[in-house]
C-alpha cells in the first residue's frame, strides 16, 4: 500500500503555486496601481471595523518585529518549506487530505513572502537604489481603536494554513482517512 494517495504531490503543489500566484500578483498590482510604498487609500471601509490599501515595507516578520533581519528569515523560510516537503511525502502526513491542503496554504505564504526578502519584486526604500529586503504589505484594517498590522495575503494564507494545523492537532490520527 501506497504511503499516500499520488494525487496529493499534485493538490500540494497547485495550492501552493494558486496560492504563491494569487500572493504576488495582489501585491504587484496594488504596489504598481498605487505608485510605490507608503501610499494610501484613504479608509474604503469606515465603521466600527475600518479598512484601506496601505503599501508598507517590512524588513522583519509580524507587527515588524525583527527588523532588518530579512536573510534570516528568508533562511528560516527555506527550512520551512523543505520542513513541509519532508513531513507531507517522506514522513507521509500527504496521507491526510486536511493536512495536504493546510500545508500547501503554508508553503504558498511562505514562499511568497520569501521572494519578497529576497528583494526580487525590485522595490526600493525612497531614497533608496537597490530593491528592499522587505515583505510588501498593503491590507489595513482597524478595530474601534485598535490597528492590527499591516499584512499582506501570504500572511493570510499561512494564518490559514496555521489554523488548520491547529484544528488538525485535535484529531485522532489512528482514525485519520486515507481516501484520496
Amino acid at each position: 500500500m501506497e504511503r499516500y494517495p499520488r494525487s496529493r504531490i499534485v493538490i500540494f503543489s497547485l495550492l501552493t503555486a494558486v496560492c504563491l500566484g494569487i500572493d504576488l500578483g495582489s501585491k504587484t498590482l496594488v504596489f504598481e496601481r498605487m505608485g510605490g510604498p507608503f501610499q494610501r487609500t484613504g479608509w474604503l471601509l469606515d465603521t466600527w471595523v475600518r479598512f484601506e490599501l496601505h503599501t508598507s515595507l517590512n524588513r522583519g516578520a509580524l507587527w515588524g518585529l525583527g527588523q532588518g533581519f530579512a536573510l534570516w528569515f528568508a533562511a528560516l523560510s527555506v527550512l520551512a518549506f523543505f520542513g513541509i516537503l519532508y513531513w507531507l511525502f517522506v514522513h507521509g502526513a500527504a496521507r491526510s487530505l486536511w493536512l495536504t491542503l493546510a500545508l500547501g496554504q503554508v508553503a504558498g505564504g511562505t514562499l511568497g513572502n520569501l521572494y519578497d526578502r529576497l528583494g526580487l519584486h525590485g522595490v526600493s526604500f525612497p531614497g533608496e537604489d537597490r530593491p528592499a529586503l522587505a515583505v510588501r504589505d498593503f491590507l489595513h484594517f482597524m478595530f474601534g481603536s485598535f490597528d492590527w498590522a499591516i499584512f499582506n495575503l501570504a500572511d493570510s494564507f499561512l494564518v490559514i494554513g496555521a489554523a488548520m494545523l491547529f484544528v488538525q492537532s485535535f484529531q485522532d490520527d489512528r482514525v485519520a482517512p486515507t481516501a484520496s
